[in-house]
């Protein structure tokens, strides 16, 4: 049987600080992909000493970042992770394998926050907010819009996701429920981020993030939502449109 490929996407804008910790942590085999978002702290630099294939999108925007990493990804899997040491690319091991084994079209990471300062409220209020409009708009019942996540990269490359702002992490979401994949939400720690972050750090970026996404989820339906319900320990279950 063929070995499965993976590929790690990071967006990164002046992490610097956290790269050795994530880098340290992507499992042994799998390729890790820095998008360098305009970093002045020489944060491209550093990935390329540590390893890592850098990739360079002058366009800022975390969807922009993102996509530049999935078009430049090769390898069966490909899988996202925040590049700010608040979430282990190791964790990832877990999602691969269950994409790889059929278990599921696209998994995510629904974050738990370890110790105060890990997930500011304002920033939980809006993602709460998120959660029951994406279920409202696609059936999906999920606590998370998070930005951990693993699936086939032709199939990622199949929702022709054109978000390059906030909204790109939930267009993928909304893109694949309406084309009726089986997504799956498992529990990840969510760590005190290093350095201060470019959207939920401010009441002003993650209200924007917001916005991004509202506009998102008022595309029309691509597809039809037709999967089973999940069971077991999956959190996320399709329920029908929902609308």
């Amino acid at each position: 049987m063929r070995t499965v490929t993976v590929d790690v996407v990071l967006p990164c804008l002046n992490e610097a600080e956290a790269l050795p910790w994530v880098l340290a942590r992507v499992p042994a085999g799998w390729r890790a992909v820095v998008v360098d978002n305009g970093s002045t702290d020489g944060s491209a630099e550093l990935a390329a000493e540590l390893g890592a294939t850098v990739v360079h999108e002058s366009r800022r925007g975390f969807g922009a970042a993102c996509h530049a990493g999935l078009l430049a990804a090769e390898a069966d899997i490909v899988c996202f992770c925040d590049c700010d040491a608040s979430l282990d690319p190791g964790l990832l091991a877990g999602f691969v394998r269950t994409v790889a084994d059929g278990g599921a079209d696209l998994v995510l990471g629904r974050r738990r926050p370890q110790g105060r300062g890990a997930w500011p409220v304002h920033a939980r209020a809006g993602n709460l907010a998120l959660a029951r409009m994406l279920r409202r708009r696609t059936g999906l019942r999920l606590h998370d819009l998070g930005p951990m996540r693993a699936a086939h990269r032709e199939a990622l490359l199949g929702l022709d996701l054109t978000d390059r702002r906030s909204g790109y992490p939930l267009q993928m979401v909304v893109r694949a429920a309406d084309a009726g994949w089986r997504v799956r939400e498992v529990d990840v720690p969510y760590l005190p981020r290093t350095g201060k972050s470019k959207v939920t750090g401010t009441w002003r970026g993650t209200w924007q993030a917001v916005h991004d996404m509202r506009r998102v989820l008022a595309e029309p339906d691509t597809g039809s939502v037709d999967a089973e319900p999940e069971t077991g320990s999956v959190d996320a279950t399709m329920t029908g449109a929902g609308r």
